[in-house]
């Protein structure tokens, strides 16, 4: 089916025009302060080197690519729990993005294998019983700028991630207001971007119809609290927590029930991880049989210090507060722990506020450092069900999954 011709969208954008739409600042002094510790000085200036862009409705952001746009989020925005709209990482895949969207005309359809098709209208969706909840939006190649040896793709930092508040609608409601038909198999699900060549793959994604079924699977129209930034998929997105975000399609405009797998190129070609316990392969020796990411691992990442600094200096004999954050698919986090001494003993840290299972869990700690000398302090994340983060880097040929115990170098004085 083709896309909706009567939106009132932008036509292919020129790289000229783009250029024009990112304002480009230097590094320093852009960043949001309140994260570092009281006590510890550090140097802010990132250790990897990326292009700063501001583009509309965010606040300068990195920006690993800009057609179509890819845009990490400042590690400094993640001492929030919930991560700000104009803060939140940008991740399209086929240029040109809609630049406008009129909800005068847009609809929401929903056809294929049901009794009655739907085509439903913002004010019509925001009537139907809505569904809220906070859920972790990682991208699967989160961190893949950290493997080795290196692989393609957009090389991101530990920024392709984002924590908010959606609300909408869920698809089970939708697809029981549409009668879903015996035999069902497949939902496939359809943004507005479209490719720039005809045999371009539109970018549709798939769930199982049991699966699309859960209740916490949901088209979502507000981001904590408001409407969506165009660029994180305005007016509508898919919202699957606790599974990467290629499944999270943005401004989302047709849903279709299959009687049949679906089989298109980005569920039968892309974004797929090694078939096996932590999607691992060896650089020499490829994986033989590869299945569609889905869940995401348990993850632990730092806030402060920020191992993004050139350096982190404290003082010995004080106490270094720490703190961070930490994740999974949905089990929930059990305990977060940070190591001194390379990882030969652990000390538990508190756990704040719990927003829900699929949020991210702020670690807080103290770490008093009695000698001087260069600390490689490390964090890892136990989940509900015992999972926990590897000592070693995992590696595959798509840079997916990165979960390795995260460390940060300090030096004591």
């Amino acid at each position: 089916m083709n896309k909706p011709s009567d939106l009132q969208r932008d036509g292919s954008m020129s790289r000229r025009q783009l250029l024009q739409w990112a304002g480009f600042a230097g590094v320093a002094g852009i960043l949001p302060g309140g994260c570092a510790s009281e006590t510890a000085e550090q140097n802010t200036s990132p250790s990897f080197d990326q292009s700063i862009a501001r583009f509309p409705e965010k606040v300068p952001m990195h920006m690993i690519n800009d057609r179509a746009p890819q845009l990490e989020t400042p590690r400094a925005y993640f001492a929030e729990d919930l991560t700000p709209n104009e803060a939140f990482f940008v991740r399209w895949h086929l240029q040109p993005i809609p630049t406008k969207v009129d909800l005068k005309t847009w609809r929401l359809k929903i056809g294929g294998h049901i009794d009655k098709p739907l085509a439903l209208s913002m004010d019509e969706l925001r009537k139907m019983e809505p569904t809220e909840l906070v859920a972790v939006c990682q991208c699967s190649g989160n961190s893949r700028k950290f493997f080795e040896p290196r692989v393609p793709g957009g090389q991101w930092a530990d920024g392709a991630m984002g924590n908010a508040r959606w609300k909408g609608v869920s698809v089970r409601d939708l697809l029981q207001r549409a009668g879903v038909k015996a035999g069902a198999v497949d939902t496939t699900f359809n943004g507005l971007d479209t490719g720039p060549l005809p045999a371009t793959p539109d970018f549709i994604k798939s769930l199982e119809i049991e699966h699309a079924l859960q209740p916490d699977v949901i088209v979502a129209y507000e981001m904590n609290g408001k409407p969506l930034p165009l660029l994180n998929g305005f007016p509508v997105r898919l919202v699957v927590p606790g599974w990467y975000a290629t499944y999270w399609v943005k401004s989302l405009w047709e849903i279709n029930v299959l009687p049949e797998k679906y089989t298109g190129y980005w569920m039968a070609k892309a974004y797929h991880v090694p078939d096996n316990a932590d999607g691992s392969e060896q650089p020499d020796d490829h994986a033989k049989k590869k299945i569609p990411i889905s869940l995401m691992n348990v993850r632990s990442l730092w806030v402060n210090p920020n191992p993004e600094a050139a350096m982190v200096r404290v003082p010995a004999g004080k106490p270094v507060p720490l703190e961070g954050i930490a994740f999974d698919a949905g089990a929930g986090i059990k305990q977060v722990e940070f190591s001194a001494d390379g990882g030969k003993t652990w000390t538990a840290s508190a756990l704040e506020a719990d927003l829900g299972r699929y949020s991210f869990r702020r670690w807080r700690a103290n770490w008093t450092p009695v000698q001087r000398g260069s600390y490689r302090l490390l964090v890892r994340a136990t989940n509900n069900q015992g999972e926990t983060q590897p000592m070693q880097s995992k590696w595959n040929t798509g840079g997916y999954m990165r979960n390795v115990i995260e460390e940060v170098t300090v030096e004591v004085s």
